[in-house]
């Protein structure tokens, strides 16, 4: 599995988000507190997205474990926003180990990341796979489960669905095609973040005018809220809802 988490709200940054928090992503890459079987350590990688203001995000991306990366503490010091999605990778035997395996995937406004696992991968992904345009299964960014999740969520989003639409539509879809698979996928496009919990953990916590999803609490303030498991959370720096996942891969609200 992975860990994985997005903020909206007035600038932070990047250390006070990452590397700060008693419990944050540097601290969840050796010594996670929710794996839930799905690994031990997240140490096969990390990424981080963030938008300059006005701008289309920046991503810095590395295969090594975060707590080895000398330059990123100086970088994170520096380095304020308003919106951010970042991510530890714990690798499925087998998948490759490459910075471009690391979330968060992007395109134009949109980042994406996967924490889960994607059952009887590659196989079982085959039949969605047929729907995507040629190009961008020979164009992926790394052959895992999660590169193709995220091109099948694109794929939608390209057609113009919203992105609580394309999530849920995914995730329908590929729990469908490969029934016990972990879908906690994350997705924002600066504004809003859209989260899926199945079969994995989620909390959220709002604070003035902001919100934070994360994998697991960062931290032991009495504000985080865990998320049931078969939910979507549309999220905005003035609030969240918690919607119930449809296997037709519509949400319920």
């Amino acid at each position: 599995m992975c860990r994985h988490l997005a903020y909206l709200g007035p600038p932070v940054t990047l250390g006070s988000l990452l590397l700060d928090p008693p419990y944050g992503l540097l601290r969840q890459s050796w010594a996670p507190r929710d794996m839930r079987g799905g690994g031990t350590i997240n140490a096969d990688g990390f990424g981080i997205g963030w938008y300059p203001a006005g701008a289309d995000p920046v991503r810095y991306r590395r295969a090594q474990p975060l707590w080895s990366d000398t330059t990123l503490p100086e970088l994170a010091a520096v380095t304020a926003t308003g919106a951010v999605l970042a991510a530890v990778r714990s690798a499925t035997v087998g998948m490759p180990l490459h910075e471009t395996a690391a979330a968060p995937f992007a395109e134009g406004s949109w980042l994406f990341s996967h924490n889960g696992v994607v059952r009887g991968w590659p196989d079982t992904l085959v039949p969605l796979a047929r729907d995507l345009p040629v190009r961008d299964l020979i164009t992926l960014d790394v052959p895992t489960d999660s590169a193709v999740v995220w091109a099948l969520v694109r794929h939608r989003l390209r057609s113009g669905a919203a992105l609580d639409e394309a999530v849920a539509g995914t995730v329908a879809a590929v729990a469908e095609a490969a029934p016990g698979s972990r879908l906690n996928l994350l997705l924002t496009d600066g504004s809003t973040v859209v989260a899926s919990v199945v079969g994995h953990a989620l909390s959220i916590r709002r604070g003035p005018g902001s919100v934070l999803v994360a994998s697991e609490p960062s931290d032991d303030d009495p504000g985080w809220q865990a998320v049931p498991d078969g939910r979507l959370v549309v999220a905005t720096t003035a609030g969240f809802e918690v919607r119930e996942l449809t296997t037709d891969g519509r949400d319920r609200s």
